[in-house]
């Protein structure tokens, strides 16, 4: 395993860099976009289930 990985870092370092750029952001994009959603989605679960139910609405006068 670890001679595969490092046949693909030596691979990837020596592509041109746009290359790599492009690579990593392929990669890397939508992991940090799922992960982001994930949270948001926690953040909201745990928020609703543990939040004051009964707040007055924030421009109610």
């Amino acid at each position: 395993m670890t001679d595969w990985w490092d046949d693909v870092e030596l691979w990837l370092a020596t592509i041109p860099f746009a290359l790599q750029f492009t690579l990593v952001m392929a990669v890397l994009l939508p992991l940090c976009l799922g992960l982001a959603w994930l949270i948001d989605r926690a953040v909201d679960y745990t928020s609703a289930r543990f939040g004051s139910r009964h707040e007055p609405p924030i421009d109610a006068e």
